[in-house]
């Protein structure tokens, strides 16, 4: 094998921390329950793996981590308590925000309450512009704010000024005062997003001072956590995809807003290798959708995380609350409804015994025979087969439904409904068709639905990868370091200057190398987000030299493939973006199956067929080529996978199954 020998990777989910060790290509999962402290399950989970492998977790020379801390801070809102200076006159951008409405005809729409209330917003009489500095701060009225700050026991500040972006000289010396008065981390929107857009640079900026002091605690207690074992720091997974060392990360906390997912879509390209993917990751609170062509993951810089826009770069998902531990539950007009609110880690599914009272997606699954009585989840949860079905027989009398087998039927539909808007907004609501797309399956419950989705909206492939129930943190062994940074310049391609071009470009480039761990072995790779003149979006073409006929003829190009028509208008660059890339050799996994695959049968209930009685497999013993016909079902302790009738599975030589229907 290339590369590391000894590497680790560690995902936190909201049920399950799932673990990926790889040594000398054999690969050890391990998944252990969330905990509070989430640094203590990642290394709980690091230990258990370590101890399967037999390694010590001193042994370990690579350690990569995705985590949830950011974007539950966000979703929960329990990130810091803070403050917001900006210009005299901009008090209430964030309030204001844009015209759209997420609900046109909603007269009883609300907007998501701002992250800093109205009274923690400060004033400061200064003017910038496009063109240069107007009017300067003044040191006394920064100090004035500071005092105010201080007296309202804030955690972080944002300071956003009007036209930063082009000219940050009175947001810097802001900062600089404020970081000297305050003993709280300062983000400014020159350095978060030196974007245009008052609202959406502003809001951004607000999410970082959000989650800092959120993540700098986290990852502080991570690394000291790490040291104590003997292990080395982690390498933290960013929502571009790409990951980045742990300080570089503390001083660039709205970067992991989407880290798990990106890691899971990240490895789910490398697993699978295909020009075009639907990767589809259900776990314990919600399922995961995005795309892979040209073998790369969708990308975007135009997000939305529960009402708040967030513009720094990142994969392309589309989050729906259906997991494993959504639950089901019938609403005042009597309809079944599944999620978004989950039963978590604690205490889980009723079929866990925890104390769970309400039933789950994963409850259903263990009464339609797709999870087993004997069936040991994470490779020790035993599970309560009895509580399962009489929590499901509960709901069936609230839905007035026949029994605890029909209400899971019911609950199965109902995921199984809203997974299938998620996939459909990502293919069929962008122009693509997914039958020509194959399904990569994986979390510990997405191998169980992905054939029934599939079949839904006709799509014949599906892939479970080998380490399905672990797959994102099996991302984080294949994940190039990646850092961004972008600038606005708003110039007409005909009167673009070239001078000026390139100086913003070198810019940039020495911005992204300050953070990249060896600069000479980083690529680097330049875009333009370029627009016709009036158009009110950009569309991000990627720019090897800075020639403006080339530039123009690559963004009709992609405009027409997007949209599927071009314009006669004018072009304009609104901003240039710089990559520093450094490439990590892929995982080499050997796959190596021993003993007899066959476990037994059990009755399993499908939707669309009715009972059947389904083989049952041990995973892990499937040789490679070996072929599984439907009805069956394969067992892992971290992920189950079920080959409904009418459809066949393959083993290949990595170990991956890829599922099509039967002929």
């Amino acid at each position: 094998m290339t590369g590391q020998r000894t590497q680790i990777g560690v995902d936190v989910g909201g049920t399950f921390t799932d673990v990926a060790l790889l040594v000398d290509g054999r690969l050890t999962t391990a998944k252990v329950p969330t905990t509070a402290d989430q640094s203590r399950g990642v290394i709980e989970g690091i230990e258990k793996a370590c101890e399967d492998a037999g390694v010590e977790p001193a042994a370990i020379e690579s350690f990569g981590h995705a985590m949830t801390v950011s974007v539950n801070a966000i979703l929960e809102r329990d990130g810091a308590r803070m403050a917001l200076v900006t210009t005299a006159g901009f008090r209430d951008v964030l309030e204001i925000g844009r015209q759209d409405r997420p609900s046109l005809y909603d007269l009883e729409a609300e907007k998501p309450a701002p992250l800093v209330p109205r009274r923690r917003r400060f004033e400061i009489d200064e003017r910038s512009t496009v063109e240069g500095l107007e009017r300067e701060v003044r040191p006394d009225d920064v100090h004035e704010i500071a005092e105010e700050i201080a007296a309202a026991e804030i955690d972080s500040v944002a300071v956003s000024l009007l036209h930063a972006y082009a000219t940050p000289e009175n947001e810097r010396t802001v900062a600089t005062l404020l970081r000297k008065a305050l003993d709280v981390p300062v983000s400014t929107s020159s350095e978060v997003l030196a974007e245009f857009r008052e609202y959406e640079r502003t809001a951004t900026t607000t999410v970082d001072a959000y989650v800092t002091p959120a993540i700098d605690g986290y990852v502080g207690r991570l690394v000291d956590r790490a040291a104590e074992a003997g292990i080395p720091a982690p390498q933290i997974m960013q929502s571009n995809g790409g990951i980045a060392d742990a300080e570089t990360v503390r001083e660039h906390a709205v970067t992991t807003v989407l880290s798990g997912p990106a890691a899971g879509v990240i490895g789910a390209a490398d697993v699978a290798g295909d020009d075009g993917l639907v990767t589809f990751d259900m776990g314990g609170t919600s399922s995961d959708v995005s795309l892979v062509r040209d073998g790369s993951p969708a990308r975007t810089t135009d997000a939305e995380i529960d009402g708040l826009p967030i513009r720094t770069p990142m994969v392309d998902v589309n989050t729906v609350g259906a997991g494993g531990g959504s639950i089901a539950w019938v609403d005042a007009g009597g309809a079944l409804r599944v999620g978004p609110r989950s039963a978590g880690a604690e205490p889980g599914p009723v079929c866990y015994g925890r104390g769970g009272t309400e039933p789950t997606v994963t409850d259903a699954n263990v009464v339609l025979g797709y999870i087993g009585p004997e069936t040991a989840l994470g490779g020790e949860l035993t599970l309560d087969v009895d509580a399962a079905r009489d929590a499901l027989a509960d709901l069936a009398d609230d839905a007035d439904l026949d029994g605890p087998l029909d209400a899971a039927r019911g609950v199965y539909r109902v995921a199984n409904a809203t997974m299938t808007r998620a996939i459909r907004a990502v293919t069929v609501e962008r122009g693509l068709d997914p039958r020509g797309f194959g399904l990569v399956a994986f979390g510990g419950a997405g191998p169980m639905h992905a054939a029934a989705l599939a079949s839904a909206l006709g799509m014949e492939r599906v892939i479970a990868p080998k380490p399905a129930g672990v797959l994102s943190a099996y991302g984080l062994l294949a994940a190039d370091e990646s850092h961004d940074a972008v600038r606005t310049v708003r110039v007409a391609l005909a009167d673009a200057d070239q001078e000026r071009i390139d100086s913003v470009y070198e810019e940039l480039v020495e911005t992204v190398l300050a953070d990249v761990s060896e600069p000479d072995r980083a690529e680097i790779d330049r875009a333009a987000d370029c627009r016709y003149v009036g158009q009110s979006f950009e569309l991000t073409v990627p720019v090897e030299e800075f020639e403006p006929e080339a530039v123009a003829n690559r963004f009709h190009a992609d405009h027409e493939s997007a949209y599927g028509y071009t314009l006669e208008e004018a072009v304009e660059v609104v901003n240039l973006r710089v990559t520093a890339r450094v490439d990590r050799p892929s995982p080499e996994v050997g796959h190596a199956a021993e003993g007899d695959p066959r476990i037994g049968k059990r009755g399993a209930h499908f939707p669309d067929v009715g009972a059947r009685e389904a083989a049952v497999y041990a995973r892990n013993r499937l040789a490679a080529g070996e072929s599984i016909d439907g009805p069956a079902v394969l067992e892992q302790p971290e992920a189950t996978t079920v080959v409904p009738p009418e459809w066949r599975g393959r083993i290949g030589d990595d170990g991956t199954l890829v599922m099509e229907v039967a002929e």
